[in-house]
């Protein structure tokens, strides 16, 4: 059973084999096949329950593929739902859903990624915190190292379906992202952001109690930081 000292230990195991490049090398040979994503059947069904963590009531679909290691953490909170043919990644960076959250059908999320609580996810949305690296033109892009920059997407969203969220993003508390958009900039709380790439479209006006065009609005002290 799960339980503080059993964590300790897992956590400090983990810690020296990061710190070892051989042995790193060794153990992720054992956890997942080469030049694949999946871990090996038997990390699923052991290894992994014993460090992550879900919640109370919460749902991972028995069509969900979940592509994830013991060495980048992952949890999902109490009444939350990740629906069929969604893709979890953790590989690069740890994946945390809030309670409440609803991951529709097919949406993509590759850590480092934190979502909040209460949010909807629609279909086919992707969250990506991993960039691959291409400066170097004579290796193949495949080869070059990845770059992360953790994806945040605070309390009571919605992001629309066939979205793209983009490395390094923080979406703030209750905003809304059109369906179709591309967000590449952070998008502050209370916002409603559309296009490709995203802008700010309208916001709450906490003075007036309506949500109202930016063009419309007088000044940005009328907003919730």
């Amino acid at each position: 059973m799960y339980n503080t000292t059993t964590n300790f230990k897992i956590m400090s195991l983990l810690h020296k084999i990061k710190s070892n490049t051989s042995l790193k090398r060794f153990v992720l040979h054992l956890l997942m096949p080469t030049n694949q994503a999946r871990p090996r059947w038997w990390v699923s069904l052991f290894l992994n329950p014993l460090i992550h963590k879900k919640g109370k009531g919460s749902l991972i679909r028995r069509n969900t593929r979940m592509d994830v290691l013991p060495f980048n953490s992952f949890s999902i909170g109490r009444n939350s739902t990740i629906e069929d043919y969604s893709v979890v990644n953790n590989g690069m960076g740890e994946v945390r859903i809030g309670y409440g959250v609803r991951v529709g059908l097919s949406n993509v999320i590759i850590g480092p990624v934190e979502i909040g609580n209460n949010i909807i996810l629609a279909q086919h949305v992707v969250i990506s915190g991993l960039n691959h690296g291409y400066e170097n033109i004579l290796t193949p892009i495949k080869f070059q190292p990845c770059t992360t920059g953790k994806v945040i997407i605070e309390d009571d969203c919605w992001i629309g379906a066939n979205v793209v969220i983009t490395a390094g993003i923080k979406i703030g508390k209750h905003s809304i992202v059109a369906a179709g958009s591309v967000v590449t900039k952070d998008i502050p709380s209370y916002s409603i952001a559309a296009g490709n790439p995203a802008k700010i479209i309208k916001q709450y006006n906490f003075v007036s109690q309506k949500w109202e065009r930016v063009n419309k609005l007088e000044t940005i002290k009328n907003f919730a930081a």
